[in-house]
């Protein structure tokens, strides 16, 4: 029950949502499409519902050609961001709506909703509004409904982004148990790479209407393919050529912008083979990270992660000179302009 999307395009007018795409989802995996806004996420996923026809390209579901094929035929379940549950009908009637309109037996409707409600973690809330429940409630609420019909796929578009920090970081725990119990293929749409880092088996990076990479999360974190993915996933530094980056790394290229990590920069309070000087800006505690924004001595900022322990060892402070090396570096051939750091 995998997707195929062979060679789609979809256009808004002037506006080119998708540039030819194509992409294969493995039959029970759970996979995430990222990119920024207007990067074509989101459109492809509503070509792969249904709910948008491609300009060019076709779209196989099971391996049966569905493009021509409406919502209803195609299996699918989608989740919308803002749940969309009917406010006038209890949680039991909205997540039986479909199989009322597929007009299942009662029996077998009160048996397939109580079957999901308990895998939902909402035993006891059936008779319950949707005002009456909590964002996260309503949007376990909302994938409950999708999962009814026993969908071919399951389709999510931004799930958690209406919610706030805490109840996002559970929601998507409790996504990644559900899905290894249902075992349904799923993809879902983020901008938050953190969400699909945490949730995916694989991760398909979008940018400008294409596909950039697709890997697992460590692939496309530990061997970025372009300057995008680099900058994209994870907190990164860009040096440009004219800066003293040369003197962080015996490798370091002899053209073309440098990608840093923060978390591959060592720090030292003397200099050291392979060192540039900086000056310590602002000293961030985040948790067990310390995040350090410094100044090369070029003018060009740069950013350091290290952790609370190395951060006592060193005794930095603000104003402090120190001197930086760097474990690892990237380059790109033609490397385009990217943000001096992103922290």
């Amino acid at each position: 029950m995998g997707i195929k999307v062979e060679n789609v395009s979809k256009r808004f007018g002037e506006f080119q949502a998708l540039k030819p795409i194509d992409l294969e989802v493995k039959t029970g995996s759970l996979v995430a499409l990222l990119g920024p806004s207007g990067s074509g996420k989101s459109t492809l996923l509503r070509v792969i519902a249904g709910l948008e026809q491609p300009d060019t390209g076709r779209i196989y579901i099971s391996a049966q050609d569905a493009t021509a094929k409406t919502v209803q035929d195609r299996q699918v379940g989608f989740v919308f961001q803002h749940y969309a549950l009917f406010k006038h009908l209890t949680v039991r009637k909205n997540i039986a709506f479909a199989l009322e309109l597929q007009k299942w037996p009662k029996d077998r409707i009160k048996n397939r909703v109580d079957m999901l409600l308990e895998l939902v973690q909402l035993g006891g809330l059936g008779d319950r509004y949707p005002a009456q429940l909590s964002g996260g409630q309503r949007q376990r609420v909302a994938l409950a409904r999708a999962l009814a019909i026993e969908p071919q796929v399951l389709l999510l578009d931004e799930p958690f982004g209406a919610l706030d920090a805490k109840v996002r970081k559970d929601l998507r725990d409790w996504l990644r148990r559900l899905h290894n119990d249902v075992h349904v293929t799923t993809v879902f749409v983020t901008h938050d790479q953190e969400e699909a880092m945490e949730i995916a088996d694989e991760i398909v990076v979008m940018s400008h209407g294409q596909v950039e990479q697709v890997g697992s999360p460590a692939e496309v974190y530990e061997h970025p393919a372009t300057p995008f993915v680099m900058s994209f996933i994870g907190a990164v530094n860009v040096l440009s050529p004219d800066s003293t980056w040369k003197g962080l790394h015996h490798d370091a290229p002899a053209h073309g912008e440098v990608f840093l990590r923060p978390h591959d920069i060592e720090l030292f309070t003397s200099h050291q083979q392979n060192s540039a000087a900086a000056t310590v800006n602002h000293v961030i505690h985040l948790g067990w990270t310390i995040r350090i924004e410094l100044t090369l001595d070029d003018g060009h900022p740069i950013t350091a992660h290290i952790n609370r322990e190395q951060l006592s060892d060193l005794g930095i402070e603000p104003g402090q000179r120190v001197y930086l090396r760097a474990r690892a570096i990237r380059s790109f051939a033609a490397t385009p302009s990217y943000a001096s750091s992103v922290a």
